[in-house]
């Protein structure tokens, strides 16, 4: 009895979007031309254009008093709110994610908020609240406390803007990491403080310093809301975003292109900080994959 040899039943192959060659090469090539046209030219423009009367000139306008106040100011003002907002994104992510409690699910929307408000919303908000017409200004004039167009508008806008960043990174890491560790060290005996010196802070430590980064990057190029409380006061409250606009409506192109370089160097520094860290943090957690029993 003859049998007819049957060929082996092969599963048609499955192609996903993106396998073809032609798909992938559009693909990669509409992004390579996006970057390039969102965001490589414009800081290539901006570099040229502050160097387009050669370094003498871009020194000059660098080195003018109102610039360099303007830089000081920036830089202060990340000192002073990035450390804050550390602090308030910490205490955040603890409360909500180590404790049950009535109304979290409204604290995560408060603490959001600055994402979903305009920046100019929030500046005049300050203005209703701590203006000389607002709801403390009297009180607060009669003590002789300025708050709008001085330095505290400039750090309480600041604040608000950025306020979510570092809550933002920790609390969904420190929701998947969950409460054991903290309470295998309560148990051992160790007191709230030296828990989290031991336990929480070495394990949320990368996403900290990841929410560190977004904010200082967020409080330096803030525009919005401080251009609203500041008063734009050359050489006394103009941030150098504030600046780089004035010396714009003031015809000097080459000069608020020169500080535009500033502005952009720390961009270009944020984003190889942050590349880094997210490298880093990569690295790590796949060096524990590695060492897990089975792996």
């Amino acid at each position: 009895m003859d049998f007819q040899r049957t060929k082996p039943y092969r599963t048609p192959a499955i192609h996903r979007v993106g396998d073809r060659p032609l798909t992938k090469r559009l693909l990669i090539g509409g992004v390579l031309a996006a970057t390039l046209l969102v965001i490589i030219a414009p800081l290539m423009v901006i570099f040229i254009e502050a160097f387009s009367k050669g370094l003498s000139v871009y020194v000059h306008n660098l080195s003018e008093p109102d610039t360099l106040h303007a830089i000081w100011l920036t830089v202060l003002a990340a000192i002073v709110v990035v450390p804050i907002n550390i602090g308030f994104g910490i205490a955040a992510a603890w409360a909500v994610t180590k404790f049950k409690f009535p109304g979290k699910s409204l604290l995560i929307t408060l603490i959001e908020i600055p994402f979903s408000v305009s920046p100019i919303i929030a500046g005049v908000a300050y203005l209703f609240v701590y203006g000389a017409q607002g709801l403390f200004g009297p009180f607060l004039d009669q003590f002789g406390i300025k708050i709008m167009f001085a330095l505290p508008a400039i750090f309480l806008a600041s604040m608000f803007v950025t306020a979510p960043f570092v809550a933002r990174e920790l609390i969904p890491l420190m929701q998947v990491q969950g409460s054991d560790d903290e309470e295998a060290a309560v148990s051992l005996g160790a007191s709230g403080f030296r828990m989290f010196l031991s336990v929480t802070l070495p394990n949320v430590k990368w996403a900290l310093l990841y929410g560190a980064i977004l904010c200082n990057a967020r409080v330096m190029g803030e525009f919005g809301a401080v251009s609203v409380v500041s008063g734009n006061i050359r050489g006394v409250t103009n941030t150098l975003p504030l600046q780089i606009e004035l010396l714009y409506t003031d015809y000097n192109a080459v000069g608020a292109f020169a500080a535009a370089t500033v502005l952009a160097s720390l961009a270009v520094v944020t984003i190889v900080v942050r590349a880094i860290v997210e490298r880093y943090d990569e690295g790590r957690a796949e060096v524990k994959k590695r060492m897990r029993p089975g792996h």
